[in-house]
């Protein structure tokens, strides 16, 4: 058993000890752990989104533990264990990868993309689109379907014809809060969302880390400026529009100096 083997038998020990011995572990169900992953898989995005090499190791190390728990618990059932867990991980790997273990040539990852919803289908689907998660947050999702479309072939034929599709949606939204009707000012900003979504997507942009980044940009700058108005014995609420502009513009300066972003 080489050094990996050691720590992952040791790590399934001490689950199987926790499982046993420790009231909260005992207590412990599918459903009770699943708020935990959601957040613990935040988590390691957060530090990926970083680039926080110690803390994406950290939180690897929290998301495996939940693996392993629900290995436990699937075990409990009789309805699987790790082997099985890893069994099924690896013949999916190799059936969905015939250009590395069978005889398929690929030119590039894109076609390596479309080869594998086709072999998604081969193996019951009835839609590419069975392989989103229903409970993904909004904007992932939107970024899912329309990559699992592409598939497809559904998809522009150029990144740049996007652009009229943006401002057609654009241009729909204004309408809708024009007419005052504000179920249609709800569906069109919908719309507007989904096709810029789309457009990140044609020029290779995670929506969601980028709008991620400029989450973390903004609360960065605006704590700037409560900082600076405090230092200044005032409160922002007191402070005009062009005040608040001018420390603004030296928070995005301090930005250039302390952040990549």
């Amino acid at each position: 058993m080489n050094p990996t083997q050691e720590s992952f038998q040791k790590l399934l020990d001490i689950m199987d000890e926790l499982r046993e011995k420790c009231p909260w572990d005992k207590k412990q169900t599918f459903e009770s752990l699943r708020i935990q992953t959601i957040e613990e898989t935040y988590e390691l995005c957060d530090a990926i989104l970083e680039h926080d090499l110690p803390n994406i190791r950290k939180e690897l190390g929290d998301l495996l533990l939940h693996v392993v728990f629900y290995a436990r618990l699937g075990q409990e059932e009789h309805a699987f264990g790790m082997k099985e867990i890893i069994d099924s991980l690896t013949e999916k790997l190799i059936f969905r990868h015939p250009h590395v273990f069978g005889e398929v040539t690929v030119r590039d990852a894109g076609e390596v993309k479309t080869n594998w919803e086709a072999l998604k289908m081969k193996e019951g689907r009835e839609s590419v689109l069975e392989g989103v998660p229903t409970s993904l947050p909004a904007m992932v999702k939107s970024y899912r379907i329309q990559d699992k479309v592409r598939s497809s072939g559904f998809d522009w034929e150029e990144p740049v014809q996007v652009w009229d599709k943006v401002s057609e949606e654009i241009g729909e939204v204004r309408a809708a809060i024009l007419s005052g009707q504000q179920a249609d000012v709800e569906d069109e900003f919908g719309d507007l969302l989904f096709s810029v979504v789309n457009a990140a997507r044609l020029y290779k942009v995670d929506p969601e880390s980028a709008l991620e980044r400029t989450n973390k940009k903004f609360m960065r700058r605006f704590r700037f400026l409560e900082q600076k108005a405090q230092e200044q014995g005032r409160s922002l609420k007191d402070m005009t529009l062009a005040e608040m502009e001018v420390l603004w513009e030296q928070a995005k300066s301090a930005d250039l100096t302390t952040s990549p972003v």
